[in-house]
C-alpha cells in the first residue's frame, strides 16, 4: 500500500480531463482551502457517496506518558471526524456490503412468517 500525493492526484485528474496540470492543481487547492475554511467555521461537509466531514470537540483529559508513567494534562481540542459514504464503503470494503445484505436478509427471515393461503377448490 502506497501513498498518493496531491501532485500525483492532480496529474491523474488532469490527464483524465485533458486539462493543464496547473489549472487542475489550482482547482484542487481551491477546493481543499474551501473545505478547510468551512470546517474552521464549524460547518459540516457532506459529499454524497463519498462521505461526511464534521468537527468534533474533545474534552480535556488526563493521559499518561508511556516512557515515564507521568500523568499529563491534555487540553481540550477540536478534531475533524470523517464518516465514509455508502459508495466509498462498498468500494473500500467490498465484503462489508455483502455482510450487510446478508444481515438484512437474516432480519427479514426472523420476522413472523405469513400463513399459507387457503387452497382454491
Amino acid at each position: 500500500m502506497g501513498t498518493t500525493t496531491k501532485k500525483e492526484l492532480t496529474n491523474v485528474i488532469a490527464e483524465k480531463l485533458k486539462q493543464r496540470q496547473m489549472l487542475v492543481r489550482d482547482i484542487v487547492q481551491g477546493f481543499l482551502d474551501a473545505c478547510i475554511e468551512e470546517l474552521a467555521n464549524g460547518n459540516r461537509l457532506e459529499f454524497r457517496d463519498f462521505g461526511v466531514f464534521e468537527t468534533v470537540s474533545r474534552a480535556a483529559r488526563k493521559a499518561r506518558n508511556p516512557k515515564t508513567g507521568e500523568v499529563v494534562e491534555v487540553p481540550p481540542k477540536t478534531v475533524v471526524d470523517f464518516k465514509m459514504g455508502k459508495r466509498m464503503r462498498a468500494i473500500v470494503n467490498p465484503g462489508e456490503a455483502a455482510d450487510e445484505a446478508e444481515s438484512e436478509e437474516g432480519a427479514n427471515a426472523s420476522a413472523p412468517a405469513q400463513p399459507p393461503a387457503a387452497p382454491q377448490v
